[in-house]
């Protein structure tokens, strides 16, 4: 499935605006200026997710997931390669002279805590611009291949999962890049709400 232009030009801008939001309170939370590149998005069958994915990040990946659910229900996972997630977790605490490379029970609670506030402030512009009332559950961190990452993903739903927003952004803080993956796996009713309420939304834009 392909976005229209302007579909994908609204929900850039939407998921820039939650971006801002999550690069102030991960600044706030660090004392430390973080910013997050302008969001590359696409959307993909799920089929074609994993595939995409493994060209990009090798290995294993640490996945912090959350579903949310409401008119708009699905799975929100941020990616990161496991090198890329130590290297951040170290950025954030200051702790970049610090021996292995594995992530420990403090950098995966750090990792899950910068995941929880990245995911929770894309949907919640999500909910909040689109005007749709969305939960969400308590993020997840899971370190894992790609492949079954994706295989885990069990939404309470009833309608069968179809499709994911894929949203590559890059992490900058004090000279250092982090590149990550946000992706969002809808079915195809969440889908189809979630394109008319970015229609609406546009509309309102315009006017």
């Amino acid at each position: 499935m392909e976005l229209s232009p302007t579909q994908h030009d609204a929900l850039t801008e939407l998921i820039n605006i939650g971006y801002g939001r999550a690069a102030g309170a991960l600044s706030e939370l660090t004392g430390y200026r973080i910013t997050l590149e302008v969001p590359q998005v696409s959307m993909h069958e799920i089929s074609e997710i994993a595939p995409m994915l493994d060209q990009v990040i090798r290995g294993e990946v640490a996945s912090v997931n959350q579903m949310f659910s409401g008119p708009i229900s699905g799975t929100a996972m941020l990616l990161l390669d496991e090198h890329s997630a130590v290297m951040l977790s170290r950025l954030l605490t200051d702790d970049r002279n610090a021996s292995g490379t594995n992530l420990d029970a403090g950098a995966r609670e750090i990792i899950t805590e910068v995941g929880n506030i990245l995911l929770n402030a894309c949907l919640g512009v999500f909910g909040n611009l689109l005007q749709v009332h969305v939960s969400f559950a308590v993020p997840r961190l899971h370190v894992e291949n790609v492949q079954h990452v994706l295989e885990s993903i069990n939404v309470e739903t009833v309608e069968k999962l179809r499709y994911g927003l894929m949203i590559h952004t890059r992490f900058r803080l004090r000279a250092s890049d982090v590149t990550g993956y946000l992706v969002i796996i809808l079915g195809i009713t969440s889908l189809d709400r979630l394109l008319r309420e970015l229609e609406h939304w546009d509309n309102r834009q315009a006017t």
